[in-house]
Formats: C-alpha cells, sequence, structure tokens
C-alpha cells in the first residue's frame, strides 16, 4: 500500500455555525451538510468535516480538541490579502514570508480561526497553484 493522496480532514470546533461563517466569508469556502446532519467545508476537491466538541462522532481522534489544528491552505493569490483580512476582521498573526511547502518555496500569511487553529494561508514561489 501506498498514501497518494488526502480526502477530507476533520476539525474539532466549538461551534460548528461560527466555523462555517469564518470559512465561508473569509476563505470562500462552502458548507455542504451530508449524512445525519453532518457538516463539512469543501474547497475544491477537498473537504473538511467539522465534528462539534460537545457532540462528537464515533470513531473519532484519541483526545479530540478545538485549536489544535495547523492547516496551510494554497490559495490562488495573496494580492490584496490584508486588505480582505482587515474588512474581514481577522487579524495576521505573521505577515507575508518565505516557509517551505510540501514541493518548494512558497509566500505565507498566518491568520487564526474561531477555534484558534493556525491557518497559514499561502502560494508557491513558482506561480503553480498545486502542491502536486
Amino acid at each position: 500500500m501506498k498514501v497518494v493522496g488526502l480526502d477530507h480532514l476533520v476539525l474539532t470546533v466549538a461551534s460548528i455555525p461560527a466555523t462555517v461563517a469564518f470559512y465561508e466569508r473569509v476563505l470562500g469556502m462552502t458548507a455542504e451538510t451530508f449524512g445525519a446532519g453532518r457538516t463539512a467545508l469543501r474547497f475544491g476537491p477537498h473537504k473538511i468535516n467539522l465534528h462539534q466538541a460537545d457532540n462528537m462522532f464515533d470513531p473519532k481522534a484519541e483526545h479530540p480538541m478545538c485549536g489544535s489544528g495547523d492547516l496551510c491552505f494554497l490559495v490562488d493569490s495573496l494580492d490584496g490579502i490584508e486588505a480582505h483580512l482587515a474588512a474581514c476582521g481577522v487579524p495576521i498573526l505573521v505577515e507575508r514570508s518565505t516557509r517551505t511547502g510540501a514541493r518548494g518555496p512558497i509566500t505565507s500569511v498566518y491568520v487564526r480561526d474561531p477555534d484558534l487553529n493556525l491557518i497559514e494561508l499561502s502560494v508557491y514561489q513558482d506561480g503553480t497553484r498545486t502542491a502536486g
């Protein structure tokens, strides 16, 4: 067996409505309901399933907790990102800086979501828009 991709990940959150509002308004993701009232955030071919901390689904991580995520999202452009984040009332934690992505140098801006997860918004410095 060889891992070939990532289908989805799960975030434990204090409030699904607050999380959905942030990710839709600030990052342009789309909420969807699936299964028995479960909620996910979709972006491109990917999704993030949301588990509310006081209403977890089994199976789950051994010690799920809000605010323990550290996620890097590739964005189409960082042009105007500072103004967009300011208009959304989202403080920038770390200004544009060079980091290392899965396949090379990226430029990133860091913020936090409502649960204080670290959110890295990045573009590859060579102009490509995907990690693969």
